[in-house]
């Protein structure tokens, strides 16, 4: 098992297919886009699959496709397909436009595990963070996840004075969806002008359900190991709503997770400056295993080494980082 300096066990990679994004939203981009990775720097499809399979031996057993978009990426079928056959559990997050276009693939490679990226429930307001009009087939695809059997989770990115009035109405789709919504927390990362004031903290968040639906009728629902999110249920719901508090209670302790992003290069935390290149090493023939090792060995204790988002030094350094669409979400 891979095992960093304080003893975590990292078993799960999240691997980012393409940087390519179909949406523009303006907490994971600036609004001129991004300066993208030539072509021929990206993962061919046999070297995701021979860079994948070595995470596998080395105990990966969970892979989520990410991006960019990773439905953007043509050949997503037969990557999906190829990493179908190690023993290891699949796994997507996406924005949801495409989706309806791989619903046999998701079955036939035996994907169940799908998150959607839905900020808003408002048309207009979903066209102003995403900078695209998508609304309306992003709505359409995931109830059409649910109509073939899919139960997909909904990632909301909570920003003040932005969408922290829909709470309710997210928590709401669990009424009758047998979903998870999770609400994140608003991180820094380069290009996206993030201040602290517009982070709307979990236990705010918590405090609005509470206060809406009554504390005796809200639940607190069992976490499994290494989850990242916070899990209460309103009773009787269907559903549950999940909390992912990276700023303001980050669950590094328990991190079991490995970024591996579209140009080769491991970033063993979401913050972390530094990154490891295995695209390179794949090409001259080298030793992968001990590469990853060392990336894993060496990863920070806390958010890439970042102690304090408040502070003016925890800042600069997290809006040093790449743009979240470059990392892998």
């Amino acid at each position: 098992m891979l095992q960093d300096q304080f003893g975590r066990e990292h078993n799960y990679l999240r691997l980012s297919l393409t940087e390519r994004c179909n949406l523009r939203c303006f907490y994971c981009m600036p609004a001129e886009g991004v300066p993208l990775s030539p072509k021929d720097h990206i993962m061919s499809t046999e070297e995701i699959e021979t860079i994948a399979g070595t995470f596998v031996k080395m105990g990966v057993n969970k892979i989520r496709f990410t991006g960019g978009e990773p439905l953007l990426r043509k050949d997503f079928a037969n990557v999906a397909e190829r990493l179908s056959k190690f023993n290891c559990e699949l796994a997507v997050t996406t924005n949801g436009i495409l989706v309806d276009q791989y619903l046999q693939t998701f079955k036939d490679t035996g994907i169940k595990k799908i998150n959607v990226s839905l900020d808003t429930l408002d048309e207009s307001k979903f066209n102003s963070i995403t900078r695209r009009d998508y609304f309306k087939r992003v709505m359409s695809n995931i109830e059409l996840l649910f109509t073939h059997g899919f139960v997909p989770k909904i990632n909301v990115v909570v920003i003040k004075n932005v969408n922290d009035n829909e709470l309710i109405d997210f928590i709401n789709l669990t009424k009758e969806w047998p979903t998870t919504v999770q609400f994140i927390e608003f991180m820094p990362f380069s290009g996206n002008k993030w201040d602290l004031t517009q982070t709307v903290r979990s236990e705010q968040i918590l405090e609005a359900a509470n206060l809406y639906f009554g504390k005796n009728n809200i639940s607190k629902i069992q976490d499994k190991a290494n989850d990242t999110s916070r899990k209460y249920g309103v009773n009787s719901y269907k559903g549950n709503f999940g909390l992912i508090s990276t700023v303001s209670n980050p669950f590094c302790d328990s991190c079991n997770r490995i970024r591996l992003t579209a140009n080769g290069r491991i970033k063993n935390c979401l913050f972390s400056q530094g990154e490891t290149d295995l695209l390179k090493a794949v090409r001259a023939g080298e030793d992968l295993e001990q590469l990853i090792r060392e990336s894993i060995y060496n990863k920070k204790s806390k958010r890439g080494g970042i102690q304090d988002f408040s502070s003016e030094s925890g800042i600069l350094k997290a809006q040093e980082n790449r743009s979240m669409v470059m990392i892998g979400g």
